[in-house]
């Protein structure tokens, strides 16, 4: 299906291509944010550019309308926000002369087809995951939020077993990336250097892991040389990704540290609002 075919799924206006992108994805931004999109930082992904330039390109839309669903789903976006934030790119289309972006969105008023090849493709991508049981991130190569969350199970299992606590074993260091003001492939370029060196300072048996599009996190013990680590890490971190002029603008890295819980399950709930925080 092409955008001509998709009733007011059809862009105006004739400035350059980039302006233009940008100025569309500016304004579904801010009507996605007005309808109800929970974490900002969370919105900009490289299918968001791929869907505004088949949009703009009047091309057919629908492949990049699919991947863009299953991005929200690997990013742990629900089907309902996934649906609004579609809703609100058709709001601002059908809407030229809005030019804040401050629309209602209506699902109910999206064209069916396109609610259809979102719906499906974010269920394919959610049952794949289940069925899959993914251990690993395909992009940056660290472990999923999943992944995570065995292992604390696996250690607070033990620490039952020795009658220790965990707060006192081991401690979650949690890297977060303000990627608000990036775009396109540079927000997945950040989160591979991310990988990298979380893997290169954590190479003795740390659990590592990410938990959304700009969060990543380290399980670590509570040993004498985790805090130079952490430093080491945080220092090389910011010398690479600032080597990109596209992420050299971007905010430092923000390393925490989290002293876990007593519970396990408080502590997967912990770690599952990490990733969406």
């Amino acid at each position: 299906m092409a955008v001509r075919d998709a009733g007011p799924l059809s862009p105006r206006g004739d400035a350059d291509a980039e302006g233009a992108l940008r100025i569309l994805r500016a304004r579904w931004r801010t009507a996605s944010l007005a309808s109800g999109w929970r974490f900002p930082s969370d919105w900009p992904l490289p299918e968001v550019d791929l869907v505004c330039a088949s949009v703009l390109g009047r091309v057919d839309v629908c492949d990049a309308l699919a991947s863009l669903a299953r991005a929200r789903a690997q990013a742990g976006a629900g089907l309902e926000e996934t649906l609004v934030d579609l809703a609100a790119l058709h709001a601002v289309l059908t809407n030229p002369d809005s030019h804040d972006g401050l629309l209602c969105a209506d699902p109910d008023a999206t064209p069916s087809r396109l609610l259809r090849i979102m719906a499906t493709a974010w269920a394919d991508e959610s049952c794949a995951e289940l069925i899959q049981a993914r251990a690993t991130n395909g992009l940056t190569g660290l472990g999923t939020e999943a992944y995570l969350c065995a292992r604390l199970g696996e250690i607070y299992r033990r620490a039952a077993r020795h009658g220790t606590r965990v707060r006192d074993t081991h401690v979650l260091l949690v890297v977060t990336l303000d990627l608000s003001d990036v775009v396109g492939w540079s927000r997945m370029m950040a989160m591979l250097v991310v990988g990298d060196m979380l893997r290169e300072v954590f190479n003795g048996g740390e659990s590592t892991a990410v938990l959304g599009p700009s969060v990543a996190a380290v399980l670590a013990e509570r040993e004498p040389a985790f805090n130079e680590r952490a430093l080491t890490a945080a220092w090389v971190m910011n010398e690479r990704l600032h080597v990109d002029p596209d992420l050299r603008s971007a905010p430092r890295p923000e390393l925490r540290v989290i002293s876990l819980p007593d519970s396990a399950d408080v502590a997967v709930k912990v770690v599952r609002h990490l990733g969406r925080a």
